[in-house]
């Protein structure tokens, strides 16, 4: 195999699948980008069983070829070389020839055959999906993904179609068991056994569609392999392994009295929360919202630095009530929402806070409460 191509295609390339591949070296085969060379283009495909990419990037092609090399190895080459064209030749017993310039690497790789098979999907049988708003339901709904490995099926985000009268929608659900997002947005769907039931997409494969999603305006392509989703944007398909768990009945944590709704100026609440926050330690996260008669205080306390408290000004006519949230939560859900208002629902100091950014019935957010 012998191909030359432009360093920075090659760089964006292979930095492009930095992220997929396996970093424990379980598989030592696994740690490597498969090159394949073939007419105009090579493929690049990396994949660690979960997560897989393949993408193709123009080359002249002298000889056709495939190789696996470490992913990470190549990469940092590429990245030190000059401005200049490269050219890469894979030569007898899996070794590998990097010449650009007056620089040349002989560096050793491993066969093709190896390598796990990467499916074919088919075009035809996937549906668009709009890339840009796709992109913001998943801003809206990552930080309540959980990091708890031990709960798997909470580490993705949940999508389902919905219908909801004449309106088809996609919703999307993220939780940790502490708070919890969930967005839905009109989306014309066809009928598809999957979204129809509630599928899983993992943490690892959310962040690859997320990168994909937020490149451009237009559609991507979504389908189904086995137990398998499939994204492809132009030159790049993404194959992700869905999580095998049911997720939980979410509706069940979603409060349906919290009759008492204070408005409150986002931005300005935001940076409150923020300069409450600098004293808080991972013990003692929580601060204290009290709720009074258009007037809101935030208050928080660390016994080894100080205490803090700050007032503001709000629409709120309801009782008096203090509640203890945590501040990382509530920054992270507010800071992903673009509203000049926020509504944040309350009952008592014991039960979960519901936020919702004022015009916008599409999107939710749970915080459960914090004895402080």
């Amino acid at each position: 195999m012998k191909f030359s191509i432009e360093k920075e295609v090659f760089l964006k390339g292979l930095a492009r699948v930095q992220g997929i591949v396996e970093k424990r070296n379980t598989i030592p085969i696994l740690s490597n980008v498969l090159i394949e060379a073939d007419q105009n283009n090579i493929y690049l495909t990396a994949t660690d069983l979960e997560v897989g990419m393949r993408a193709s990037y123009p080359a002249v092609i002298n000889e056709s070829g495939k190789i696996t090399v470490s992913a990470k190895k190549i990469y940092e080459i590429i990245k030190e070389l000059p401005e200049k064209e490269v050219i890469f030749k894979s030569k007898d017993n899996s070794w590998i020839e990097i010449s650009c310039g007056k620089s040349l690497f002989n560096i050793v790789g491993l066969s093709s055959d190896e390598f796990p098979h990467f499916p074919d999907a088919d075009k035809n049988k996937m549906i668009p999906v709009n890339g840009s708003l796709l992109n913001e339901m998943i801003e809206k709904t990552f930080f309540s993904i959980s990091n708890d490995e031990i709960k798997y099926n909470l580490n993705g985000i949940y999508f389902k179609k919905i219908i909801e009268g004449e309106n088809n929608m996609l919703r999307l659900v993220a939780t940790d068991g502490h708070r919890l997002a969930m967005i839905q947005r009109n989306m014309e769907i066809p009928q598809i056994e999957e979204l129809d039931q509630g599928i899983i997409l993992p943490r690892k494969g959310i962040h690859e569609l997320k990168k994909i999603a937020e490149d451009s305006e237009e559609n991507i392509l979504l389908g189904f392999i086995d137990n398998s989703v499939v994204v492809i944007k132009e030159n790049t398909v993404v194959i992700m392994r869905l999580v095998n768990g049911d997720f939980p009945d979410y509706n069940r944590v979603i409060p349906k009295n919290n009759e008492d709704i204070a408005v409150i100026n986002r931005n300005l609440f935001l940076h409150v929360l923020k300069r409450m926050s600098i004293l808080l330690s991972e013990k003692s996260k929580g601060v204290k919202i009290e709720l009074k008669k258009n007037k809101l205080d935030v208050s928080s306390s660390n016994p080894e630095i100080g205490d803090a408290r700050e007032e503001m000004e709000i629409t709120y006519s309801g009782p008096e009530i203090t509640i203890g949230l945590n501040a990382r939560y509530m920054i992270d859900i507010i800071q992903t929402l673009e509203c000049e208002n926020i509504k944040l629902a309350v009952k008592d100091n014991m039960s979960p806070g519901l936020i919702t950014p004022e015009g916008d019935d599409g999107f939710i957010s749970v915080i459960m409460p914090m004895r402080l």
